[in-house]
C-alpha cells in the first residue's frame, strides 16, 4: 500500500516522538531535548536523545536513528502499515485506503477485534467469579502469581453453550462466527465455542485480542482448543505473546520459542519475558519470519520427549529453505519429562539458562538427526544419509548459504565416515637415537566417547563439584569459563554454578537434591558413576587441603586441555586439506600434548589413590 508523503508528514507532525518513545523509555529533560537509556542496546548511562522539534531520535552509543514510525517498527516490531494505522488512530487521522475492498476488510477486522476484546474482558470477570473456582485452583497449582495472571489477561469460559452469546447479545451470530467465538451445528444451531476452559487471549503485534486458546479443566478432548481461523484469527501467522516479547527480544537480542502458553507464562514469571510460542502447531514459514524480524538467531526450546523432538526437527527442516546470511536458529533440548515451566518453578531462571546454554546451531542439529547411528551402519545406509544431507542443503534458496552448507556437510561426512589414516613418510633413525613407539590409532571405545562428547577430565571436575560444592564457590570464574562439549555436562555445570552462587554453604546432599528437583539427577548420577580418573577431590576420604590443591591443578589442566582439543581439530582440518608434512607434524604434536596432559592426570590420580 502506497501512502502519500503529505499524509506521512502530517502524521509525524501530529504525534510527538517523545510521546511514543516515552512509553518504552524513561526520558528526562535535557535542555530542548530529552534523553534516556537506549532501548536498542544495553547501557548504564544515557546516550539516547529525542528531538521533538526535529522529529527524530538518535543514540550516540549504537547509532540507532529514526522518526516516530521507525521507532514503532524497529523497537515494537510492528509492520510499517500497522505502525501507521496505530499512529493515525492516535492522531485522529484516517489512513487512506487503496480501494473500497481493502477499506471494508480493515473495517471488518476492527469490528471483530472489538468483539474479541469484549469477550476477553468477560472471561476475566468470570475467572474472578464463583464459577471460576476450578480455573483458579488450576492456576494456583501451577504457581502463577496474581500479577502474572493479570499481565496475560487469563480468564475462564463457563461450561455453558449460550453464556457468551448471551453476554454479546448485541452482536449477530454471523459476526460471532467470524470472530471465532461461537460454533454452528449442521442443523444451524449455534453454541459457545469455549466451555469450561481456562482462557488465554491471543494478541497480534498491535496488542489487539484476535483470538483465544482454551485449556480444558476436566477430562475433555481436545485438551487445548484455539479459535477457528477466520478474517481476524490465523494461527499460522501468529505467535503467542509476540506483543510483549518483541520489545524485550530486541533489547536483549534473544527470542526463545517454546511449545505452549504455559511455557511462555512460566518463563515470563521467572523473568524471561522474551518468549513466544506457536499456537499448537509446528512452526510455519510465516512464524519463522516473524521471529527473524526480532532477532537473527531465535532459540527453539522444545520438550525432550519424542513429540518435542519431532517438532524441533520439523521446524529445523522448514527453516532450511528460508535461511539468509546471518539468519538461522539454535535448538535446545529440555530434560526428558520436563517443560520450561517445570524447570523455572523448581530451579528458577538459572536452571533454564543452563538448558539454553547447551543449544546447538541449526546445522549441528540437522547433522545429528541425519547421521544418528551411522557409526555402525551399512554402506547403503550411509549413502542414504549422505543423499538426505545433500537434499537438505540443496533446498536452501540463498546461494551463498546453500554452498556453505553443502561444503560443511561434505567435509563432515568425509572426516567422519570416509577418511583414511595418514602416515608420515618413513625415515631411518639416526645413529644412537632412541626408538619411540608410534602414537596408537583411535580405538573404537575412544571413538564412541568422543562421539558423545566424553571428556574424562571435565567429568572428574564435575564429580568433584558434586561431592564438594564449596569448590564451585572458590573457583566460580574459572569454572564459568569452561565450555563442556556434552550437553548434560553443560547443564549440570550451569546448575551447580547457579545454586552455589546463591547458597555459599551448600552441602553435597542438598546439591544432589536440587539437581533431582530440576531434572538433572540422571546426568549427575552418570557423571559420578562414569568418572574414570578417581582424582583425590572425587573421594570423600581425602583431606580438604589435598583435595583443594588437586582440584585447582586439575581445573587448570581442564582449561588447557580444552584449548589443545580445539587446536587439534584445527590442525586436523588443515592437514586433511593440504596433506602437507608440516601440517601432519602439527597435528601429531597436538595429539602428543593431549596425551601427555591425560597421562599427567592419570599419574596424579594414581599418586593420590591412597590419599
Amino acid at each position: 500500500m502506497s501512502l502519500s508523503p503529505a499524509f506521512l508528514d502530517e502524521l509525524r507532525a501530529r504525534v510527538p516522538v517523545s510521546g511514543v518513545v516515552g512509553r518504552r523509555v524513561k526520558l528526562t529533560r535535557a535542555g530542548r531535548e530529552m534523553k534516556g537509556c537506549c532501548p536498542f542496546h544495553n547501557e548504564k548511562s544515557p546516550s539516547f536523545y529525542v528531538h521533538d522539534e526535529k522529529g527524530f531520535y538518535h543514540c550516540f552509543g549504537c547509532g540507532a536513528h529514526g522518526d516516530v514510525i521507525r521507532f514503532m517498527t524497529d523497537n515494537m516490531g510492528l509492520p510499517f502499515m500497522e505502525a501507521v494505522k496505530q499512529l493515525a488512530a492516535e492522531a485522529g487521522l484516517e489512513v487512506p485506503a487503496p480501494s473500497p475492498e481493502a477499506r471494508q476488510k480493515a473495517e471488518v477486522a476492527d469490528s471483530l477485534a472489538e468483539l474479541t476484546a469484549r469477550a476477553a474482558a468477560w472471561f476475566q470477570s468470570q475467572l474472578a467469579g464463583d464459577g471460576g473456582t476450578n480455573a483458579r485452583a488450576y492456576i494456583e497449582r501451577r504457581g502463577l502469581r496474581p500479577a502474572t495472571v493479570k499481565a496475560f489477561a487469563l480468564g475462564y469460559s463457563p461450561d455453558s453453550r449460550t453464556a457468551l452469546r448471551g453476554h454479546l447479545k448485541d452482536a449477530t451470530a454471523d459476526k460471532l462466527l467470524e470472530a471465532g467465538l461461537i460454533g454452528k451445528t449442521d442443523e444451524g444451531d449455534t453454541y459457545d465455542r469455549f466451555r469450561g476452559r481456562l482462557m488465554f487471549p491471543i494478541r497480534d503485534a498491535r496488542a489487539r485480542v484476535v483470538g483465544f486458546g482454551g485449556r480444558a479443566l476436566g477430562d475433555v478432548q481436545p485438551k487445548y482448543l484455539n479459535s477457528a481461523d477466520g478474517p481476524l484469527f490465523d494461527k499460522g501467522r501468529l505467535l503467542y505473546n509476540l506483543d510483549q516479547a518483541g520489545p524485550a527480544a530486541r533489547k536483549s537480542n534473544r527470542l526463545i520459542v517454546v511449545e505452549g502458553y504455559m511455557d511462555v507464562i512460566g518463563l515470563a514469571q521467572a523473568g524471561l519475558i522474551e518468549a513466544v510460542a506457536p499456537l499448537g502447531t509446528a512452526m510455519t514459514e510465516t512464524q519463522l519470519m516473524l521471529a527473524w524480524r526480532l532477532v537473527d538467531v531465535p532459540l527453539l526450546c522444545f520438550d525432550g520427549d519424542a513429540a518435542g523432538q519431532r517438532a524441533a526437527t520439523r521446524a529445523a527442516m522448514r527453516a532450511l529453505p528460508l535461511l539468509k546470511p546471518g539468519k538461522s536458529l539454535r535448538i535446545a533440548t529440555l530434560p526428558q519429562g520436563q517443560d520450561p515451566d517445570d524447570i523455572c518453578r523448581t530451579g528458577g531462571a538459572a536452571a533454564f539458562e543452563a538448558v539454553l546454554s547447551s543449544a546447538v546451531p541449526l546445522i549441528d542439529h540437522i547433522w545429528a538427526i541425519e547421521t544418528a547411528g551411522l557409526e555402525q551402519a551399512t554402506p547403503e545406509r550411509r549413502a542414504q544419509a549422505r543423499l538426505q544431507l545433500r537434499e537438505a542443503a540443496a533446498g536452501i534458496a540463498d546461494p551463498d548459504v546453500r554452498s556453505l552448507y553443502q561444503a560443511e556437510f561434505n567435509q563432515r561426512f568425509e572426516a567422519a565416515f570416509m577418511a583414511r589414516p595418514q602416515r608420515a613418510p618413513w625415515q631411518p633413525r639416526k645413529p644412537g637415537e632412541k626408538w619411540q613407539p608410534p602414537i596408537p590409532g583411535v580405538s573404537p571405545a575412544l571413538k564412541a566417547m568422543v562421539a558423545r562428547g566424553h571428556d574424562p577430565v571435565m567429568e572428574a571436575v564435575l564429580a568433584g563439584l558434586l561431592l564438594r560444592p564449596g569448590l564451585a564457590d572458590a573457583h566460580h570464574d574459572s569454572l564459568a569459563a569452561l565450555r563442556p562439549v556434552d550437553a548434560g555436562d553443560a547443564a549440570v555445570l550451569g546448575a551447580v554454578l547457579a545454586v552455589t552462587a546463591a547458597d555459599h554453604g551448600l552441602e553435597s546432599t542438598a546439591l544432589l537434591a536440587h539437581l533431582n528437583d530440576i531434572g538433572l539427577a540422571a546426568e549427575a548420577d552418570r557423571i559420578r558413576r562414569g568418572n574414570g580418573l578417581r582424582l583425590s577431590f572425587t573421594r570423600s576420604e581425602t583431606p580438604a587441603g589435598v583435595a583443594n590443591a588437586d582440584f585447582a591443578m586439575t581445573l587448570a589442566q581442564a582449561t588447557a586441555r580444552a584449548g589443545l582439543v580445539e587446536a587439534l581439530a584445527e590442525a586436523t582440518i588443515r592437514f586433511q586439506s593440504s596433506l602437507d608434512e608440516a601440517d601432519w607434524a602439527a597435528q601429531q604434536e597436538r595429539r602428543q600434548e593431549i596425551e601427555a596432559l591425560d597421562a599427567a592426570m592419570m599419574a596424579l590420580a594414581e599418586s593420590r589413590r591412597e590419599g
